[in-house]
């Protein structure tokens, strides 16, 4: 759109004041309560077959810090699905203070784009005073631009025979912190057979694991854990092991991104690091595979060699080098959501798992989570078109992807939180689908948070108790018995297989 059109379709709050190119907002200490912001609307429509990219400079001075951390500055989107009346506010995350220009950015996908009629763009302040000032000359709405090379169109993915031959496997995440015999007992005796093995720690953290000797030494302590304990624990068991950097060197920013995307000492780090974890565990038979990064986001282009596919490219090709056989899972950008995958490259080395995350609808998932103030909904919800059939929809991009490339899909976290109505609903239909394709999965989590446990019961985060049966439990434990039963084949009902074709 051009700079003067988007201009002039502002329409401003008493609290915006427009002066040539700029834009600038000022809310008085006392005043911050509420919404003060230039707006105008958006056709999402016009990008239905791209997604949208909008982006602006932005500076502050003096910005108080909000109630809540999702408000201060605003560069914002608000518009509502079609398909299921959920609403959605996508926006860049800034800083509070004094801080001068910067990008500010957001990004809606396709699939929104298509499903979301008309959105509302918000600029200026919420629940917070100070002064912001958008360069509106800057200010861009474009289909979006890829993020990554779009590559090996007409690969189809090599996998060896011990790979190929893999069973669907079905799992867990495991617990933050050091696991103990009791929980691989309780894990046979679920028949499980896949774990995911995070190493974690500064989870909500900002610009966290920035000091590398030291991340170093933590990771270090992960991974004897991992070596001198998980993977003979596992063996015996009969479990695969999924080792998932978890957190990456750099940590992520305010608005989520990993800052290894754009700055070259977390890049380089993060190659390195997983050259010497292959060189030490090369072979492992008790390996699936080495999980590069959970949940890569990057929302803004970055030099050439640094986006979220080139990096972890990278870090395989780097593994490769050490260990030529144990499985590289890749995950998709924007916190491995199934929607990506459209926009994803398949990688041109044997044994790469693709792997993808299922939360959505994540208001149904994460109720009383993000915000401790939503709602309480139920699934199956006929009125928001929650159903089998909508998740069915959510996750194709990753079902094209799996038969155009003949590739093998992991599903490494789906969950609902356990006071969710109708949350075994949502996990019954979740595994239903996972075998049908013949994806492996695991489950969100182990003896982690309770609010995820399916050991644990409760009515909001403060009630939460031990809870040895509950029907959430009972759905996770039939799909684990799916394997001993001889369950769905690995071919899935479409006669697709998930290697050597």
């Amino acid at each position: 759109m051009v700079c003067s059109l988007l201009i002039a379709a502002l329409a401003l709050s008493p609290a915006c004041r427009l002066d040539g190119r700029l834009l600038a907002v000022t809310v008085p200490e006392g005043g911050e309560s509420g919404m003060h912001a230039a707006h105008m609307t958006v056709k999402l429509a016009d990008f239905a077959d791209t997604g949208l990219d909008a982006m602006v400079l932005v500076r502050g001075e003096g910005v108080s810090v909000p109630a809540d951390d999702w408000n201060g500055v605003k560069f914002m989107m608000h518009f509502k699905r079609a398909s299921s009346g959920v609403e959605r506010w996508p926006g860049a995350r800034l800083p509070t203070g004094d801080f001068g220009w910067r990008v500010a950015s957001l990004r809606i996908p396709a699939d929104e784009c298509r499903d979301g009629g008309e959105a509302e763009l918000f600029l200026g302040l919420q629940d917070s005073s100070g002064t912001v000032v958008f360069d509106m000359s800057t200010l861009e709405i474009t289909a979006s631009r890829p993020l990554a090379p779009a590559t090996n169109k007409d690969l189809v993915s090599s996998y060896t025979p011990d790979v190929s031959s893999m069973p669907v496997m079905r799992g867990v995440m495991s617990p933050a912190r050091n696991m103990t015999e009791d929980d691989f007992c309780m894990l046979r005796s679920w028949g499980v057979t896949l774990l995911r093995y995070q190493m974690v720690r500064n989870w909500h953290g900002v610009d966290t694991n920035q000091d590398l000797e030291e991340f170093d030494r933590w990771l270090d302590g992960r991974l004897d854990h991992f070596d001198c304990f998980v993977l003979p624990q596992a063996a015996k068991a009969g479990i695969k092991v999924v080792l998932d950097m978890h957190v990456p060197p750099g940590g992520r920013d305010k608005t989520g991104d990993m800052n290894m995307f754009y700055d070259e000492r977390y890049a380089r780090h993060f190659v390195e690091t997983w050259r010497r974890i292959a060189r030490r565990f090369k072979g492992r038979d008790a390996l699936y595979g080495y999980d590069l990064v959970n949940e890569p986001a990057q929302r803004r282009p970055t030099k050439p060699g640094m986006d979220y596919w080139s990096l972890q490219l990278k870090a395989a090709e780097a593994i490769r080098s050490e260990d030529p056989a144990v499985a590289i899972v890749v995950e998709s950008n924007e916190w491995a959501t199934p929607g990506e995958f459209a926009n994803l490259s398949p990688m041109a080395l044997d044994n790469v798992i693709y792997q993808v995350h299922m939360y959505d609808p994540i208001d149904y998932t994460h109720q009383r989570v993000m915000d401790r103030r939503m709602w309480t909904e139920a699934y199956p919800n006929a009125e928001k078109g929650w159903s089998a059939a909508r998740m069915r929809e959510v996750v194709k991009p990753v079902r094209e992807f799996q038969l155009r490339h003949k590739a093998r899909i992991y599903v490494g976290e789906f969950s609902a939180v356990c006071w969710a109505p109708g949350a075994e609903n949502y996990l019954r239909d979740c595994i239903d689908m996972f075998e049908s394709y013949g994806w492996d999965w695991s489950y969100h989590a182990f003896r982690e948070w309770d609010g995820w446990s399916v050991e644990h019961a409760g009515a909001d985060a403060k009630s939460l108790r031990p809870s040895p049966d509950n029907a959430r439990r009972r759905a996770l434990l039939d799909g684990f018995a799916r394997g001993r039963s001889g369950g769905s084949c690995r071919n899935g009902k479409e006669d697709f297989k998930g290697g050597q074709r």
